[in-house]
């Protein structure tokens, strides 16, 4: 396979008009070094990120299922391999972050079903929209519809430029390969 032409930036090649970045989020990921090659977007990209990110109406937990969810929609071993890494940082137990492959009961269930409705009907019914709403107010499902379209974004990027897992969430996953593999494998 070719090499990626746009690996994640080392720091010696870090673009001087996006320094302050590099100090801050985004020279934690490769993600976000990645997107570096294009220092506009990055710029762009960082209140937006800090919405979408931390200061969502979904909070914590249901962030995390709607990342999880949108990552195994887009096939993004990345974005599922660093979310599998915050779930549990965040308390989720392995069965949850399995239930989110498939089909889970509750409000995982519901949000489930709104990241799936993004991805296959490009909106979410009336209905739908009305029952998330009531549940976690209209606000947060707004949220929800940014999110997925944000995550599918980082997506595309990762997947068009095979983005590296970074080295911290690897070692993790190396724990529990099923769990953080996209597709795991059946083992005996």
């Amino acid at each position: 396979m070719p090499p990626s032409p746009c690996p994640p930036i080392a720091d010696v090649n870090w673009p001087e008009e996006i320094a302050d970045l590099r100090e801050s989020f985004a020279g934690a990921l490769n993600v976000y070094r990645t997107m570096a090659h294009h220092p506009a977007l990055l710029s762009a990209w960082a209140p937006l990120r800090q919405h979408v990110v931390k200061e969502s109406a979904l909070g914590p937990e249901l962030t995390e299922v709607v990342i999880l969810r949108a990552a195994l929609r887009m096939g993004s071993d990345y974005e599922w391999a660093h979310h599998v890494s915050r779930a549990l940082a965040l308390g989720f137990s392995e069965h949850r972050i399995t239930a989110i492959r498939g089909t889970p009961e509750g409000l995982d269930g519901l949000i489930v079903s709104a990241v799936d409705a993004l991805f296959d009907e490009r909106m979410l019914a009336k209905a739908q929209e009305a029952e998330l709403a009531e549940m976690i107010r209209r606000k947060a499902v707004i949220d929800l519809i940014a999110m997925v379209g944000f995550y599918s974004v980082l997506g595309y990027l990762l997947n068009t430029y095979d983005t590296p897992i970074d080295d911290a969430v690897q070692q993790e996953a190396r724990q529990q390969p099923a769990l953080f593999s996209l597709m795991p494998h059946e083992t005996s």
